[in-house]
């Protein structure tokens, strides 16, 4: 299955989502929809690409609010910062907060055997992984499309989605983008979902204390992060912990989580592309 058709997919299954749910009457994705349109549309998909995307996460089903509130606060702290203020505006940081939950969302063309295989992936493993970037970003322009014009929001999350795992010094993917060629939301995105994935509890991990992943984030300032973000994160780190306190998961959410990857164990298409062969 092409990326491409994953993404067109992916986003039909969205669709599905959203109309299942009553939040939309009727989305024609045939052809581009009317610009009057167009941002209630845009929205509901996002929400229901999201709603996709976490039922494939490992995950518990708090992460995107806390992804959300994390960056949130990282972009108003960095608002009146010379090298952000110019990009960090209200209306932007309001469409930060909407894209946020999709930066995973190319996860959902990867396959159970790898998204969810409970010990170290293998070299070739981890390439198919790493390609959730440019996938993701490959569904969100299949919405773009259906959008039919240029979505300021759209756009964010397609620099969130395949950026979030480059890297200040140049050793991240797809690109290898260094320093300030990482587009800034995905500079905000990579600090803060690395700093979930530390302090949250998995399926398959303990959490690690606040004070420790705060140290860790230290660490690869300049090497991992932007320096300036990384600045505004020590400042922000309560903050943080509050977040993360106020959103954490619970035994109930894991337990689902737990549920689902043995049930994925078992067989079955699972991913849109493979639920499009069935």
């Amino acid at each position: 299955m092409k990326c491409r058709d994953c993404g067109s997919i992916m986003v039909r299954s969205a669709h599905s989502l959203l109309k299942g749910a009553g939040s939309m009457e009727e989305v024609k994705l045939q052809e581009p929809v009317v610009a009057s349109d167009s941002t209630a549309v845009v929205d509901g998909v996002i929400q229901a690409m999201a709603m996709l995307a976490d039922t494939r996460d490992t995950d518990g089903g708090n992460h995107i609010r806390r992804i959300q509130r994390y960056v949130r606060a990282l972009a108003w702290k960095l608002s009146n910062h010379p090298r952000f203020q110019p990009v960090l505006t209200v209306p932007y940081i309001g469409l930060l907060f909407k894209a946020a939950p999709l930066h995973d969302i190319g996860k959902v063309c990867i396959p159970d055997r790898i998204l969810l295989k409970p010990g170290r992936l293998t070299a070739e493993e981890f390439e198919i992984m790493k390609t959730h970037t440019t996938l993701g970003r490959n569904a969100i322009a299949h919405a773009e499309s259906v959008a039919g014009n240029d979505v300021p929001l759209l756009r964010i999350a397609s620099e969130i989605t395949e950026s979030h795992h480059e890297k200040w010094d140049g050793s991240g993917y797809p690109q290898g983008l260094i320093a300030d060629a990482i587009p800034v939301a995905a500079r905000l995105m990579a600090l803060a979902d690395v700093y979930d994935a530390l302090i949250s509890r998995k399926v398959y991990k303990e959490p690690m204390p606040h004070e420790q992943a705060v140290e860790v984030i230290k660490q690869v300032r300049g090497k991992h992060f932007d320096p300036d973000v990384v600045d505004a994160f020590l400042e922000l780190e309560q903050q943080f912990h509050a977040i993360a306190v106020s959103y954490r998961d619970s035994g109930a959410d894991l337990q689902k989580k737990r549920d689902y990857l043995e049930l994925a164990q078992v067989g079955g298409p699972t991913t849109p592309a493979e639920l499009g062969k069935s």
